[in-house]
């Protein structure tokens, strides 16, 4: 007896409009501008460049060994955003390079900007002739702006993983 299952596979991409998008997730579609990430004109104040000049004291005290701690590598497909006490330095993400990094002042985020691929599950349903069908999918990604990208997503490679399989789903 042939078997219900069926594996349907396509070489077509599937193209994704963000209103499909926002409709299946229930989310709302937000449009981020240079004015949402640029740095605030009030400074770090009192007590951020008390504790910046105290970093920068305790490299010097500690120079041979503070070398592994304060120099970051970035290679060629990486952007790197550096934040000084919760704020993003001016600039926006930075790379690729060497960076001066102030130990306990200073917070560095590494985004990949090589194109992304993963396998979204495959989702079963059921047709109108009572045949079950097996559909999954292959997505491509890639961060085209590293700022934004660290400041709006935690993890963005898992958000868009959820987001591929939860489109999946409702699209079917």
């Amino acid at each position: 007896m042939a078997s219900k299952q069926q594996r349907l596979s396509t070489g077509a991409p599937l193209n994704i409009n963000m209103s499909t998008v926002s409709r299946a997730t229930g989310s709302r579609n937000y449009q981020c501008n240079k004015s949402d990430i640029q740095n605030t004109k009030e400074g770090l104040g009192a007590c951020g460049w008390f504790l910046v000049v105290l970093s920068y004291i305790l490299c010097v005290m500690t120079f041979p060994f503070s070398l592994c701690v304060t120099i970051k590598v970035v290679q060629e497909y990486e952007r790197v955003v550096i934040m000084r006490l919760g704020r993003i330095l001016s600039g926006g993400a930075k790379g690729p390079g060497l960076f001066f990094i102030l130990p306990c002042v200073d917070s560095v985020t590494k985004v990949d900007l090589r194109t992304v691929t993963f396998d979204v599950p495959p989702q079963e349903i059921l047709t109108k002739d009572s045949v079950t069908v097996s559909v999954d999918a292959v997505v491509y990604f890639r961060i085209c702006n590293p700022t934004i990208s660290v400041i709006n997503v935690e993890n963005s490679g898992n958000s868009t993983q959820l987001l591929a399989a939860t489109t999946l789903r409702n699209i079917l």
